[in-house]
């Protein structure tokens, strides 16, 4: 069982960064794929970036290519997601997620684990 709890979210202007982290208990979190993935209001949860277990891979969508670096510390069981350059189009709640065994994908149907989220607000 891997459990998942975000932090880091809040109030930024744009231009601004901020750094999520996710703390993640149980002994499978070492052979996990994690990735995050945010939600809108009123919009589908997208998936953000995804890095393997590993961390040799990463995967970032689009529209956050070259503003997000994911990253994680097995030793510490913890993933993270720096923010840089933010726009108000970046506003989601964001979500840490797990896969147990695979390779990262960017549909939420195959990662087994959820955090709650934490909210994000860029203000224009």
């Amino acid at each position: 069982q891997v459990q998942p709890v975000e932090s880091g979210g809040g109030l930024v202007q744009a231009g601004g960064s901020l750094r999520l982290s996710c703390a993640v208990s149980g002994r499978s979190f070492g052979s996990s794929t994690m990735a995050w993935f945010r939600q809108a209001p009123g919009k589908e949860r997208e998936f953000v970036a995804g890095i393997s277990w590993i961390s040799a891979i990463t995967y970032y969508a689009d529209s956050v290519k070259g503003r997000f670096t994911v990253s994680r510390d097995n030793a510490k069981n913890s993933v993270y997601l720096q923010m840089n350059r933010l726009k108000p189009d970046d506003t989601a709640v964001y979500y840490c997620a797990a896969r147990l065994s695979g390779v990262i994908t960017t549909n939420r149907d195959d990662y087994n684990y959820w955090g709650q989220g934490t909210q994000v607000t860029v203000s224009s």
